[in-house]
């Protein structure tokens, strides 16, 4: 299949749906369209990851863009259930792991190690600011693992440009999040601007990470 092929559809499509929520979020519209448009950009990716090839990557990908639904389904959604919202993105970081590993990277002991520093740097971090209960516990660990995938996945090189800028665009997002989320405690720290922005910068960031990422797995990448 050539390039134009599969990219054709897809990048149109998701664009048109990324305008037109980023549109909504801007204006603050408050339309009620936002969070139906937002989850149809996910669902997309996911459908548009069904085309891959059965390769190790692709299915990888696949699995990890269900779960991936599965955590939107309840945080954006439903708007409630966010323990299981977040376990659901513990799953896609693991899953995402995987694939680097596959391709080869650090050294497992020094891997595990730089993990969990980052993990228990974050947790110390949620605590200072008063803020460390269950679900930050377990979003601090998730995010944590995500910025070392997103660092490991730097390290492949080439091969893995393009899941190593959607995981990078996956971290701005969640900073966005965090930002969003703790407000209160950090409205002294950091300044008004970037917490306004914040609230349209998820968005901004999340959706083309994960068009990056799907478009990351198999052969189809190397065209690009």
């Amino acid at each position: 299949m050539r390039a134009a092929d599969w990219r054709g559809p897809f990048l149109p499509a998701l664009g048109g749906l990324y305008a037109a929520f980023l549109a909504l979020d801007l204006f603050c519209l408050g339309s009620g369209w936002d969070v139906p448009l937002k989850y149809a950009c996910i669902l997309l990716c996911f459908l548009w990851s069904l085309r891959r090839p059965g390769n190790a990557d692709g299915l990888l990908t696949r699995w990890a863009l269900g779960f991936t639904l599965a955590a939107d389904w309840f945080l954006l959604v439903l708007g409630r259930h966010y323990l299981l919202g977040v376990a659901c993105f513990c799953v896609v970081q693991g899953l995402y792991l995987v694939r680097i590993r596959r391709a080869g990277n650090w050294p497992p002991g020094a891997e595990a190690v730089l993990r969990g520093l980052a993990a228990t740097g974050l947790l110390g971090a949620a605590a200072a600011l008063g803020a460390l209960n269950g679900l930050t516990a377990l979003a601090m660990c998730y995010f944590s693992q995500l910025a070392c995938n997103a660092a490991a996945a730097l390290l492949l090189g080439r091969r893995g440009r393009l899941l190593a800028l959607g995981l990078l665009l996956f971290v701005g997002c969640d900073l966005c999040v965090g930002m969003q989320n703790l407000s209160p405690a950090l409205a002294a720290l950091l300044p008004a601007p970037l917490l306004a922005f914040s609230r349209v910068g998820m968005w901004l960031f999340y959706l083309p990470s994960q068009a990056l990422i799907t478009l990351s797995a198999g052969k189809l990448c190397d065209d690009l």
